[in-house]
């Protein structure tokens, strides 16, 4: 894929970046993921093949990180809080550790649709 993409216009271009940065914070603030201190990844959905495979993936130790993370949300919504201060997620640390591998995988993914779709041409 070496088309130019929307979000690679936007990250070059100061006005556009500079005008939908306060957009895009808002918009994560309004979602409350953090509030609940879950990172970006941890709220993707496990539905299709590909996320399910990058799930599978994870070192054990981030693995574990993940489901913790997400049964202290749980334990957040059941009781209607949300996390303290020192357990807020910050911005900085709202760090994609699944999306690299989600890309790999659509990668393979693509790959081996591509060589099972492969014609043969005989005389």
């Amino acid at each position: 894929m070496s088309g130019i993409t929307l979000v690679n216009q936007v990250k070059a271009s100061k006005f556009l970046s500079g005008m939908l940065q306060p957009v895009a914070e808002a918009f994560v603030n309004a979602a409350g993921y953090r509030k609940l201190g879950l990172r970006y990844d941890d709220v993707l959905r496990e539905e299709t093949d590909i996320i399910r495979e990058a799930v599978n993936r994870l070192p054990e130790d981030e693995s574990y990180a993940r489901v913790f993370r997400m049964k202290t949300a749980f334990q957040y919504s059941l009781s209607h809080t949300i996390a303290t201060k020192e357990n807020t997620l910050k911005p900085e640390d709202d760090i994609r550790y699944l999306t690299p591998i989600i890309d790999e995988v659509a990668a393979e993914f693509a790959e081996k649709e591509d060589f099972n779709n492969i014609k043969s041409f005989s005389k």
